[in-house]
């Protein structure tokens, strides 16, 4: 049986942001608790009983608490960015979600929280805050594609920066990775040339061999020569019937990285093409979008866990 209750948070003060926490607990027996949440210590209610969450233990106590924050980004900027994280007494492994070309949208905010239903803390940057703040996901992204995308300088910035308050919060385990999908997972290997972490998984990343079609309004070129300076393990999740990167494109990246004695591993996936995590899109491809994110998980587990 599954007990859910949502209850809104008061915000900071001087905060505009509603934060929102989200409990719930899988328990077996003819009656399930429900779990309150409020400022301070969830705990589970039944029968009368009140029970700590850490009397109902960490395997029945999943709670996830996600909001809208500030952080220190690029030059110290103060950026926009999603916090979604569990409960529990941790510690706990951190990931910065790097958003897709259409920007910082639910469906990203979505991804955010599901790493933190599987006991990792995660936040998402908006990487287009200082082109467009409080803008919709679609006139963001406009608005930065116009602008020639999101400046590596910058994301290296902005992502190290989400790395930081991760790695600074109390239930953290010290480790640090980043995934990232379409453009996202080419800032994902970028920021694993640049920073040091201790994953990164790549979801389709155009664009780290090759350049952008003619036409295309993004300023970014290759980076696969910077792969001697990858700081961890890498995650390659690709379609292959996707032609940025094309099949091609993903083997000289591979073969950069058996050269360069990287770890590392790539899966390719028949009838896949770009986007195929992409839930809300036809390109979505949920066998491989299922075996994604087992692989996601495996992955994380070894390199972020615990």
């Amino acid at each position: 049986m599954l007990s859910l209750r949502s209850l809104p948070l008061a915000s900071p003060a001087g905060d505009a942001w509603q934060d929102v926490i989200v409990a719930w607990a899988q328990v077996t027996g003819p009656a399930a608790p429900a779990i309150e949440c409020g400022g301070g210590p969830a705990t589970a209610v039944q029968r009368g009983k009140t029970t700590t969450h850490k009397e109902v233990g960490r395997s029945m106590y999943d709670a996830i608490q996600a909001e809208t924050i500030s952080l220190a980004g690029a030059g110290g900027d103060q950026i926009e960015a999603y916090l979604a994280r569990p409960l529990g007494p941790g510690p706990f492994g951190s990931v910065v979600v790097i958003h897709h070309m259409p920007g910082y949208d639910e469906q990203t905010k979505e991804i955010t929280r599901t790493f933190a239903a599987h006991g990792y803390n995660a936040v998402c940057p908006n990487l287009y805050w200082r082109e467009a703040p409080g803008a919709s996901p679609d006139d963001a992204a406009a608005t930065a594609r116009a602008a020639g995308g999101v400046p590596d300088e910058r994301l290296v910035g902005d992502v190290g920066g989400a790395v930081a308050y991760l790695r600074a919060m109390p239930n953290s385990n010290g480790k640090a990775g980043t995934i990232g999908y379409c453009s996202g997972g080419r800032q994902s290997f970028l920021a694993a040339v640049s920073l040091p972490l201790d994953a990164a998984v790549d979801c389709y990343g155009a664009f780290v061999v090759g350049r952008p079609p003619e036409g295309m309004p993004l300023k970014v070129g290759p980076i696969v020569d910077r792969t001697p300076d990858l700081s961890c393990p890498l995650l390659g999740l690709f379609g292959a019937e996707d032609s940025h990167p094309s099949p091609e494109q993903v083997a000289e990246l591979e073969k950069a990285l058996v050269e360069a004695g990287k770890t590392f591993e790539f899966h390719s996936y028949e009838d896949a093409g770009h986007g195929f995590f992409a839930v809300n899109r036809p390109s979505y491809r949920p066998e491989a979008a299922n075996d994604g994110w087992q692989k996601i998980w495996d992955f994380y587990g070894r390199y972020l866990a615990g």
